[in-house]
């Protein structure tokens, strides 16, 4: 299957080593598939060498059982100067009865980069199918959501620390 660069899949069986202690799949093994997804999906549209920034909306929607492949399907949705955020679904298959469930989403900000690990310019993604423009619009609303927790986090600490400097004796 031929994706435009700006997307890609990779399914990968889910094995006994990645199991909890309930027997599911450890949320952890998730992430960190997830992590190696985004990567993958940032370094080929990039054409260069990716850092995560964030990660967005994680939400573990039903467990994911060993033997089940999961599959995960990432989008390039919005690009920045250097900086892009790659939506995941996750797609999660029970080999035997081959039902298919929607098991997690999520959104990572992914930052391109050189050799000196400086950001470097990433190519703007131009969304043309209604899918795209609607994954664009939202991570444009996504941006600012982050934008305004990070002004409100930056503020409670500023406050926070303005109040132990008047405690001090």
């Amino acid at each position: 299957m031929n994706l435009p660069a700006h997307q890609m899949t990779m399914t990968v069986l889910m094995t006994p080593d990645m199991a909890n202690f309930a027997g599911n799949v450890h949320g952890g093994a998730i992430l960190k598939l997830l992590d190696q997804v985004a990567y993958a999906c940032g370094a080929r549209y990039a054409g260069c060498y990716v850092v995560t920034l964030s990660v967005d909306q994680v939400m573990f929607r039903q467990p994911i059982h060993v033997g089940e492949l999961v599959t995960f399907l990432a989008s390039v949705n919005y690009t920045g100067n250097s900086s892009m955020e790659i939506g995941i679904k996750v797609i999660a298959e029970d080999i035997r009865t081959q039902a298919v469930r929607h098991a997690n989403s999520c959104f990572f900000t992914m930052v391109a980069v050189d050799e000196e690990r400086h950001p470097v310019s990433v190519p703007p993604l131009r969304p043309f199918s209604p899918d795209e423009k609607r994954r664009y619009d939202a991570a444009i609303a996504r941006k600012e959501l982050r934008r305004e927790l990070e002004r409100r986090y930056v503020a409670l600490h500023a406050g926070s620390a303005a109040g132990e400097e008047a405690g001090k004796p």
